[in-house]
């Protein structure tokens, strides 16, 4: 009867240290609702990092595209840019909001649903340059307020 129960123990003491061991703690993720043939939206979230980090980028089977963008203004005019990596300080609050730097996805694969998730990987490369990911389900509502309240 012992022997039954010690994969099931091994399961939750690994998950228990993948959680412990992420190398990045992830608030306030959301994105917004899309209607019908809209082909991109943006994912938002707070990310404050344990250690020294790059965040290299997201996939999520949601998009074909994501990729790390900026919004800024440029004289009177809002550009958005591609970004390749953004460092991330060990505990200091990086957000990625609307207006700012954010992910993009694009290449929607279906309408985002108010009340539903999509499901993202983002990946991170530490100081030693070894890889790392986090899954994450980000929330899709109409703000990050709507959001919380799931």
């Amino acid at each position: 009867m012992r022997n039954a129960f010690a994969p099931l123990l091994f399961a939750v003491s690994a998950a228990s240290f993948a959680q412990a061991a992420a190398p990045v703690a992830v608030e306030g993720a959301w994105t917004r609702p899309t209607v019908a043939g809209q082909d991109s939206s943006g994912a938002y979230m707070t990310l404050t990092a344990r250690e020294p980090l790059t965040l290299l980028g997201a996939q999520t089977p949601a998009a074909g595209i994501v990729e790390i963008h900026e919004m800024k203004m440029v004289g009177d005019v809002m550009k958005m840019r591609a970004a390749e990596t953004l460092p991330l300080a060990p505990g200091k609050p990086l957000e990625l909001k609307p207006g700012g730097f954010h992910f993009m996805l694009m290449d929607l694969k279906a309408p985002f649903q108010a009340g539903k998730s999509i499901r993202m990987t983002l990946r991170f490369r530490d100081a030693k340059g070894v890889e790392k990911t986090l899954p994450v389900s980000v929330p899709v509502a109409a703000s990050a307020a709507a959001a919380a309240k799931r």
